[in-house]
């Protein structure tokens, strides 16, 4: 029996909702895609539900699940990444500073040094200038 997408997707989202309330938590999505063999940090994570969470509750309802798994429209994720850029950009400079990824990082619980965040732009700094544009980020993200 060929059960229809939105079913499967179903039990796909309450095979993640660990504690059955309906949303998908970051904690709970990174636990699942390590259970299928992929590699998602708690940052990630939590990027991964800011983009996605529709209605700002911090978590995911089944609707934001399934536009997750269908990957949304390519117009839409490339608007939900420009916002969630705007976040991490240094005040309208149209570039993520080493200055302004600590800012957010600490904004979002994580406290990380300068060094830290220089590496961490250097691995998606495609052009090498020590900060990354919005199509570095992209690379980032996707």
């Amino acid at each position: 029996m060929v059960m229809d997408k939105l079913s499967q997707y179903e039990r796909v989202f309450n095979h993640f909702d660990e504690n059955g309330d309906g949303k998908i938590s970051a904690s709970e999505l990174k636990q699942c895609v390590e259970e299928v063999g992929g590699e998602l940090s708690a940052k990630e994570a939590e990027v991964a539900v800011t983009l996605l969470d529709l209605d700002g509750d911090g978590l995911l309802g089944l609707d934001d699940f399934v536009r997750f798994v269908e990957g949304g429209e390519e117009e839409e994720k490339v608007n939900d990444l420009r916002e969630a850029f705007k976040m991490y950009e240094m005040d309208g400079s149209g570039c993520i500073t080493p200055k302004s990824l600590k800012r957010m990082l600490s904004r979002l619980g994580e406290s990380r040094s300068i060094d830290d965040c220089k590496f961490m732009i250097s691995r998606f700094d495609l052009n090498g200038d020590g900060v990354l544009n919005f199509d570095e980020f992209r690379v980032m993200m996707l």
